[in-house]
């Protein structure tokens, strides 16, 4: 006879369905730990990631300290209970597609049996939640990941201990920063992207260096699932399903916020409790922020009616101009290819070349931008934002341009920079399109080599001197003075045929 819970379960599926019932004993799969191809403990390495096979009878020691810089690391946590098995039902709709295979904790019907699910974790509170509910509703291990794409320290510490509360298996550190500035951030700038006139892309940019890894991650650990903790309202739950989508679409894609029942804050406390999850005993901040090394945006509280003037205290990276230094800072950016390589003379790699430029611009009050845009699911959206190091680096390259480039060259790379724009915003990073569009934006700034010297002053940046062993501007031919080149006489002609269209319109209404 069928246990008392599944005979209810099976009366209520008669009523609706065609069904099919067997017994299949299952194990829970919220009680063993990891099950990797690697038999040994938990243990920190270089860019690989594992779980333990081994089923400890107590818990497992770890990694004792986290390390953010360059490596990878796993950490495998205690058992979470006893194995249990189950009988399972089976329940098939008329069209025979499969309801649900197996069952959870307290014997609760999931919603899809996954065996492990690599989760975008933060260790705020909706993430330490996610942890418990895909266990729950899916019957799998939970492998935390977080990216180190320059948050700061702040935001990475103890996330260990979080995820251990919160019952993840395993938790992946990545320090992300060096490839997100190489390989996101700079082709960005090279192609002169910039959304709807004013945003420089800084949480667009980061969403695909950060999906890219959990894929990586899915494939060392095993994983046959990942999962994110976006909101269905937003734009970042695109990105990041693209690029799982391009890089491996036979991964399964949970988003919890498109599928549970929590509708706010108080609602995941509550659940956090019920779970016994310890909630994160930070102070929540008025505003929604999201910080990485290029920028930090602010979004939320009195920022959503546009009529209101943002706060002073809201801002962290950047001086108020009017007590940034009464005495202008020049500094000197080298290019090459496009691409910026050194400040002040002192070559850089791309992440520290950046969080140079980000404590100089932000010392003078540089690359605040507040603007209204509109999201990529139809809704308009105020933000305001602090982007010291980018700012500065976008004049660098553009004033360098108008050396390098001719006239046409400038247009047609101003017009696909658009787009360019619009693909990375909408979570496009690994479409051919914009893959196409980046070989052209890399060949055409071949020449785009030299230097830049900037004068920043209170909130701005102007330009004070460019030079480039590559110049199409010749003194020679522009200056006043007579030239060999250049005769001023033939002008006339030119003229008379430039002008010629206007000519005969006008002579055709006067009907000469």
């Amino acid at each position: 006879m069928l246990p008392e819970y599944h005979s209810s379960i099976a009366s209520q599926l008669l009523t609706r369905f065609s069904f099919v019932i067997f017994r299949d004993k299952i194990s829970s799969c919220i009680a063993p730990d990891c099950h990797g191809s690697d038999s040994r403990d938990s243990c920190r390495t270089y860019d690989k990631v594992h779980c333990s096979r081994r089923m400890a009878s107590q818990e497992q020691v770890g990694v004792k300290a986290s390390e953010f810089h360059g490596l990878s690391i796993s950490q495998t946590l205690a058992k979470f209970g006893p194995v249990r098995e189950n009988h399972a039902i089976k329940a098939v709709l008329a069209s025979d597609k499969e309801l649900s295979t197996s069952s959870g904790a307290d014997s609760k019907v999931l919603r899809k049996k996954l065996n492990k699910v690599v989760l975008a974790y933060s260790g705020g509170l909706d993430t330490s939640v996610i942890v418990p509910w895909l266990r729950e509703n899916y019957g799998c291990e939970v492998v935390c990941f977080t990216a180190d794409v320059g948050q700061g320290l702040q935001e990475l510490d103890g996330l260990e201990q979080k995820a251990r509360a919160s019952g993840a298996c395993q938790l992946i550190v990545k320090d992300l920063k060096e490839e997100f500035v190489k390989d996101f951030i700079f082709p960005c700038l090279r192609a002169g992207a910039i959304y709807e006139r004013k945003y420089l892309l800084g949480t667009s940019m980061a969403r695909p260096v950060i999906a890219k890894a959990m894929v990586d991650a899915a494939k060392e650990v095993g994983a046959d699932a990942v999962s994110h903790g976006c909101t269905g309202k937003g734009n970042d739950q695109v990105r990041f399903e693209l690029t799982f989508f391009a890089l491996n679409p036979e991964l399964n894609v949970v988003a919890p916020w498109r599928e549970w029942e929590i509708t706010g804050r108080e609602d995941a406390i509550e659940y956090a409790k019920k779970h016994n999850v310890p909630v994160p005993v930070t102070k929540k901040s008025i505003y929604s922020r999201d910080r990485n090394l290029w920028h930090l945006s602010h979004e939320g509280d009195i920022l959503e009616d546009p009529a209101n003037e943002p706060k002073e205290d809201m801002y962290m990276m950047s001086v108020d101009p009017t007590n940034a230094p009464d005495t202008p800072e020049y500094v000197k950016i080298g290019i090459v290819e496009g691409l910026p390589v050194s400040v002040n003379g002192k070559e850089l790699s791309p992440a520290s070349l950046l969080a140079e430029l980000n404590d100089l611009g932000g010392k003078h009050g540089v690359g605040r931008i507040d603007m209204v845009e509109n999201r990529l699911v139809g809704m308009k959206s105020r933000g305001v934002y602090e982007t010291p190091g980018g700012t500065i680096l976008f004049s660098a390259v553009r004033e360098l341009e108008s050396l390098t480039l001719d006239r046409e060259t400038i247009q047609i790379k101003d017009s696909l920079a658009l787009k360019y724009a619009e693909l990375v915003y909408a979570g496009r990073w690994f479409d051919p399109l914009r893959e196409s569009m980046d070989a052209f934006m890399k060949e055409i700034t071949k020449t785009t080599s030299g230097s830049v010297t900037l004068k920043l002053y209170k909130g701005s940046v102007s330009v004070a001197g460019r030079e480039s062993p590559n110049s199409l501007y010749r003194q020679d031919i522009s200056s006043f003075e007579s030239s060999d080149i250049y005769n001023q006489a033939d002008a006339a002609g030119f003229i008379r045929l430039y002008g010629l269209p206007m000519r005969v319109r006008a002579m055709l209404e006067k009907r000469l």
